[in-house]
């Protein structure tokens, strides 16, 4: 296949007139600076390298329009979360998740790390098939034409206060094994699918006593999985923390082996300067979510401040209140802009950079997220002529396109959107259908 793009992300900047070459899913050329060859596919706009959903939580999506009639925070948002997980089981989480990484590939999103913890039956009952869950998420990737990072969770605790951690709620009981090897067995048990890699994550300080963080951090290590975690998330778990075991998260985190290269720390919005050195030092990457951090009143985390350091960051949406990466990288920006009171926090390039390649490598996907030859024939197309980019500079378009504005993405090779069309037909019909169960309102 060779298409040929006006304009594109090359690794060494954007470029123009680029024609695109692909063989057997992988790009074979890229030549900048070139005339359309007759038989390419042209594409208007701006092209980018296939982006990286680092962090989903894909049963979340249920809870868009559902979750704002109260005041409250976090963990009152928790509660409604926890009602939704209740009504799922494999076959309402494939219709779902489906849907939803649909969602995702519209706007872009060529890979999803989804960080997954809602693996049993009613009561904490295993299914069957033990990860019958986890096979509906795989499933439901390959049927919307992306790849996946199955961040497989341990979740052991049902909270931590000053006291100690805390017993598993009814609710919780669905997220959690017997114990670390138990958690560790199971995931060696997924069959292998050739859009997948096996991840690890363990869910939290909250969730996670210490000995058994230590576990996780051994198990993922030995397996070669990468190992993701929510850190510093709320000023709450970081004072049960300090209050139980004398320590910041991220501290207790690198006591127990858990922060190195492989490791992605999601959130990380409350964090020490002490910490900031921890996650450093350790060659641990951060995953920024700013709608979900906005949306649930979590805080600004030190962005810049990470970046400045040398922690690579990547980008998720979470809850997905928005599936719209753009936005994700737009946010960040802004909300550095907020707290700092200057503009151009972080430059353009490596806003793109979060991405696509930051996202990707957190994901153990080192060959995609690059327009090169020899990296997965991943592409995003994105207009320049609708009401919200029309006049922009194509080297900006980063800061002010969204999801609405991709017109054609590409996985390794074959198209999966075009005209801003998904293969599955109507999405939205997807999503509606998938979610009013959930609700009652079939």
């Amino acid at each position: 296949m060779i298409w040929h793009a006006a304009a594109a992300w090359l690794p060494g900047g954007l470029a123009a007139d680029v024609t695109i070459e692909e063989k057997d899913g992988r790009f074979s050329a890229i030549s900048p600076d070139s005339p359309p060859p007759p038989s390419a596919t042209r594409l208007a706009g701006v092209v980018f390298p296939g982006l990286a959903n680092a962090h989903s939580h894909a049963f979340h999506r249920a809870l868009r329009g559902r979750a704002h009639e109260a005041r409250g925070s976090f963990w009152s948002w928790r509660d409604l979360m926890y009602s939704v997980a209740l009504r799922l089981d494999p076959d309402r989480y494939l219709a779902l998740a489906r849907a939803v990484y649909a969602e995702m590939v519209l706007a872009g999103v060529t890979t999803v790390g989804e960080f997954h913890y809602l693996h049993h039956g009613p009561g904490g009952k295993p299914y069957a098939d033990a990860n019958a869950m986890g096979a509906a998420l795989v499933q439901a990737a390959a049927d919307a034409g992306a790849r996946i990072t199955l961040l497989d969770t341990c979740y052991l605790a049902g909270g931590l206060s000053a006291a100690g951690h805390e017993p598993l709620s009814p609710a919780q009981r669905r997220f959690a094994d017997p114990g670390p090897s138990q958690w560790a067995a199971r995931v060696s048990a997924l069959p292998p699918a050739p859009h997948m890699v096996v991840g690890a994550a363990a869910h939290s300080v909250r969730a996670v006593p210490e000995a058994a963080l230590g576990q996780v951090a051994v198990a993922a290590g030995d397996a070669g999985w990468p190992l993701h975690l929510h850190l510093s998330e709320q000023r709450e778990e970081n004072e049960a923390c300090l209050g139980f075991y004398g320590r910041t998260p991220a501290r207790l985190c690198a006591d127990q082996g858990a922060l190195g290269p492989a490791t992605t720390a999601v959130h990380a919005t409350h964090l020490t300067s002490a910490d900031i050195d921890i996650l450093a030092r350790s060659g641990a990457g951060v995953c920024i979510c700013p709608t979900t951090e906005r949306d649930l009143g979590d805080g600004v985390g030190p962005g810049r401040e990470l970046a400045g350091r040398g922690v690579p960051l990547c980008l998720g949406s979470d809850q997905h209140g928005t599936v719209d990466l753009l936005a994700e990288a737009q946010a960040l920006e802004m909300d550095e802009r907020l707290v700092s009171g200057e503009r151009v926090r972080f430059p353009i390039p490596e806003l793109v950079t979060a991405l696509t390649t930051g996202g990707h490598r957190q994901l153990g996907w080192p060959d995609c997220g690059e327009l090169r030859p020899g990296a997965r024939a991943d592409l995003v197309a994105v207009r320049l002529d609708t009401v919200r980019t029309a006049g922009t500079d194509p080297a900006q378009a980063v800061m002010v396109a969204g999801a609405g504005d991709v017109h054609t993405v590409v996985v390794e090779g074959r198209t999966v959107v075009s005209g801003g069309y998904h293969t599955l037909g109507d999405v939205g019909q997807l999503l509606a259908a998938a979610i009013a169960p959930l609700w009652g309102d079939e």
